[in-house]
C-alpha cells in the first residue's frame, strides 16, 4: 500500500517541483549580462568621474588667477556631486525611458525598479547588441558622469565673477531643461532587441529621441556634452558680462604645471568616455580607443606646430589645449569613424580651434574667461560634422546600422548624412542656447549672478569660501 500510496503522488509532487522551477527556467532563458562587460564599464565610469575630480578641476584651476583657484575647485567639485544627486532623483528617468521624442518619462525616478530587494533581482539596460544587455546600475552610473561634468566645463565661461549660489542654481536649472532633453534625443533608442520584425521596425524607431530618429550619429557626446556646455558657456559670459580689468590688467594662468597635470588626467580620464561608450568591451571599443588616443596626439601636433608659425613659439598651454580640442573633436566620431577619419579629425581641429581662442574669440568680444565656447563648441561642432562625412566606408568608417531587424550596416552617402548632423548641431545650439539665456536670467532675479566688485578685486577664493589654496 505504501508504495501504491507513493506512485499516486509522483505526479503531484513533479507537478510542483517544475512550478518551483518555473521562474528559474524562465531566468535561464534571458541572457545574462556579461562579467567582462560589466568590469569594463565600471572601469569605464570611475574613468570619467576622474576626468571632472580632480582633472577638469585643476585643467580649470590652473588657468586663472591665484586668488580665484580654489573657487574653480569648489564649483567643479560640488557642481558635479549636485548633479550626480538630481541625475538619481530624476535626471536618468527623463533622459534614457520611454517618453516623447524630447522627455522621457517618471517610471525610474529616484532610481525606482533597479533592483528588486525581494527577489535580489537587478534590471538590465540595452546595448548595441541583440541578447547582450548591460545591469541598469551600470549604465545609470556611467551616464550620471557624463552629465555632471557636461555642466562643469560651463563654468570655464564664467569663472572669477560668478556667484558660487548662482552657480548651483544655474545648474539645476540648465541640467534639467538642457542637458536632459538634448540627452534624450540623441541617445535615447529602445534597443536592438525591441526590433522583432520588419512590419513593427517603423513603430519601434518612433519610440526613440527625436534626433536619434533622424539618424544623427553622436557616440559619446559631441552634441549632447561639448556643444550643449560651450554655447551655454558663451551665454553666460555674455549675460555676466566681462572680469573688472579684462583687456587692460594682466589675467595669466597662475600655474600651467596644474593646468598639463589636468590635461594629462582628461586625455586618460577619456578613454572611458569615448571606448565606454561602445556600452561592451568589444571591437567597437577598441577602434574608439585608438581613435581617441590617436586624434589626441594629432591635435597637440597640430595645434602646436600652427601656433609655432603665428607666434613664433610653441607653448605648453597650446599643447594642452590641442589635446583637448582633439579629445572633443573625436568624441562624436570615436566609434563611428576608422583611423584615417581620426587622423583628420585631430589634424583639423587643432587648427580650427586655435581660431576658436583667438580670431573667432575677438570677433565674438565675449570674456569667456577658460575658452569653453573655442574649444568645446567650435571642437564638437567640427567633430560632429567631420563624422558625418569619415563615417563613410569609402574613407574607412565603419558605417552605421541602417536594418536593426537585419543588423545590416550602410552609409546613406556623404551629403546626406552631413546635413543631418548639421541639422542635429543647430538644434541643439539654438535649443541650449535659449535655455541658458532663460536660466541666467531667471537665476539674477533670484540671487544675482556677479560678486560685489570689491570681492572679484580680492578673489573668490576668500570671499565666498573664507579660504585661500596656498600659504602666500
Amino acid at each position: 500500500m505504501a508504495k501504491r500510496a507513493n506512485a499516486t503522488r509522483f505526479p503531484q509532487l513533479l507537478g510542483a517541483a517544475l512550478l518551483a522551477l518555473a521562474p528559474a527556467l524562465a531566468c535561464a532563458d534571458a541572457p545574462i549580462p556579461n562579467k567582462g562587460d560589466t568590469a569594463w564599464m565600471l572601469t569605464s565610469t570611475a574613468f570619467v568621474l576622474l576626468m571632472s575630480v580632480p582633472a577638469l578641476g585643476l585643467f580649470y584651476g590652473g588657468l586663472v588667477r591665484t586668488k580665484n583657484m580654489l573657487s574653480v575647485l569648489m564649483q567643479v567639485f560640488v557642481g558635479f556631486s549636485l548633479i550626480t544627486v538630481l541625475w538619481c532623483i530624476y535626471g536618468y528617468s527623463l533622459a534614457f525611458t520611454a517618453g516623447n521624442p524630447f522627455f522621457g518619462g517618471f517610471s525610474r525616478l529616484f532610481l525606482a525598479g533597479t533592483f528588486d530587494p525581494a527577489t535580489g533581482a537587478f534590471s538590465t539596460a540595452s546595448t548595441f547588441s541583440r541578447n547582450t544587455p548591460l545591469y541598469e546600475l551600470v549604465y545609470v552610473a556611467f551616464q550620471a558622469t557624463f552629465a555632471a561634468i557636461t555642466c562643469c566645463l560651463i563654468l570655464g565661461s564664467i569663472v572669477e565673477r560668478i556667484k558660487f549660489s548662482a552657480v548651483l542654481l544655474f545648474l539645476v536649472l540648465w541640467f534639467t531643461f538642457s542637458y536632459l532633453p538634448v540627452a534624450h534625443m540623441v541617445w535615447y533608442w529602445p534597443g536592438p532587441d525591441a526590433y522583432t520584425s520588419a512590419a513593427t521596425a517603423d513603430a519601434v524607431s518612433a519610440r526613440g529621441g527625436l534626433i536619434w530618429q533622424w539618424g544623427a550619429l553622436d557616440f559619446a557626446g559631441g552634441t549632447v556634452v561639448h556643444i550643449n556646455a560651450g554655447v551655454a558657456g558663451l551665454v553666460g559670459a555674455f549675460v555676466l558680462g566681462k572680469r573688472i580689468g579684462h583687456g587692460r590688467e594682466p589675467m595669466a594662468p597662475h600655474n600651467l604645471t596644474l593646468t598639463m597635470v589636468g590635461a594629462s588626467l582628461l586625455w586618460f580620464g577619456w578613454f572611458g568616455f569615448n571606448a565606454g561608450s561602445a556600452l561592451e568591451a568589444n571591437g567597437s571599443a577598441a577602434l574608439a580607443f585608438m581613435n581617441t588616443y590617436l586624434a589626441t596626439a594629432c591635435a597637440v601636433l597640430s595645434w602646436m606646430s600652427a601656433e609655432w608659425l603665428i607666434k613664433g613659439k610653441p607653448s605648453m598651454l597650446g599643447a594642452a589645449s590641442g589635446a583637448v580640442a582633439g579629445l572633443v573633436a573625436i568624441t562624436p566620431a570615436a566609434g563611428n569613424v576608422g583611423i584615417p577619419g581620426a587622423f583628420a579629425i585631430g589634424i583639423g581641429v587643432g587648427v580650427v580651434c586655435l581660431w576658436g581662442v583667438t580670431g573667432l574669440k575677438r570677433l565674438i568680444r565675449a570674456d569667456d574667461s577658460l575658452d569653453v565656447f573655442g574649444v568645446h563648441a567650435v571642437g564638437g561642432i567640427f567633430g560632429a560634422l567631420m563624422t558625418g562625412i569619415f563615417n563613410a566606408p569609402a574613407l574607412g568608417g565603419p558605417g552605421s546600422t541602417v536594418d536593426w531587424v537585419k543588423g545590416t550596416t550602410g552609409y546613406p552617402g556623404i551629403a546626406t548624412q552631413f546635413l543631418i548632423q548639421l541639422k542635429a548641431v543647430c538644434l541643439v545650439l539654438v535649443w541650449t542656447a535659449v535655455v541658458a539665456l532663460v536660466a541666467f536670467y531667471i537665476v539674477k532675479s533670484l540671487v544675482g549672478l556677479r560678486v560685489p566688485e570689491e570681492e572679484e578685486r580680492e578673489g573668490l577664493d576668500i570671499t565666498s569660501h573664507g579660504e585661500r589654496a596656498y600659504d602666500l
